[in-house]
């Protein structure tokens, strides 16, 4: 198979504390996560391309790599990455949180594997903690977890579907790809990710990296 990477990039680092998009930190090893986030994907025969999706401020601040494309972002995630996806050829294309830099080579061959089967594939984790559905400060119900599917990235696609998708979405509210997938009557299927690969977020997410 062959496949095109998306990895939004854009942001401030509010929620982070650092005064700069979180991409862009450098850890102890001198690479940005960013650069850690693309890592893989340099690294994999099959992806052709890797289009960086960020401020346009910030792209002399992107790593130089011979498959990466940098692209301006949008007003809106949905923007940036409907940006990023016309500049795409692949049969196959994955979107991939650049906060995510300890993705495994493992979890990323699963998915690959399945969105040839499937079209559409979302990695994640199955729930660990007892989970509550609250109103206000009420707890209404516990869900049963084993139900419970914490979604992460990367999620892949056939890139005519995915690309089908954000041409109809419109007025639709999604907070990821495959919400949007769903929303429009695609079946997802789930990978279940055994590994590290959380997404860093806030300021304690930042020591020891």
């Amino acid at each position: 198979m062959n496949y095109d990477v998306v990895i939004p990039a854009s942001g401030s680092g509010t929620r982070a504390s650092l005064g700069y998009n979180k991409v862009f930190y450098q850890m102890k090893d001198g690479k940005s996560i960013l650069e850690h986030a693309s890592s893989l994907f340099m690294e994999d025969d099959d992806c052709r391309k890797i289009v960086i999706v960020t401020n346009e401020e910030s792209f002399d601040d992107v790593f130089r790599h011979e498959k990466v494309v940098v692209v301006k972002g949008g007003e809106t995630r949905k923007d940036s990455v409907y940006n990023g996806l016309l500049n795409c050829d692949s049969e196959y294309v994955l979107i991939h949180d650049g906060a995510r830099p300890f993705l495994d080579k493992r979890a990323l061959e699963m998915v690959k594997e399945k969105v040839v089967e499937r079209k559409a594939v979302v990695l994640g984790k199955i729930a660990v903690d007892t989970i509550k559905l609250i109103e206000g400060d009420k707890v209404v119900k516990t869900l049963d977890r084993n139900q419970i599917f914490m979604a992460e990235t990367p999620q892949a696609f056939d890139r005519k579907l995915l690309l089908e998708c954000y041409e109809r979405c419109e007025d639709i509210e999604f907070t990821d790809d495959v919400s949007l997938a769903e929303s429009l009557g695609h079946e997802v299927s789930v990978v279940i990710d055994e590994y590290d690969n959380r997404k860093l977020t806030r300021k304690e997410d930042f020591r020891d990296l």
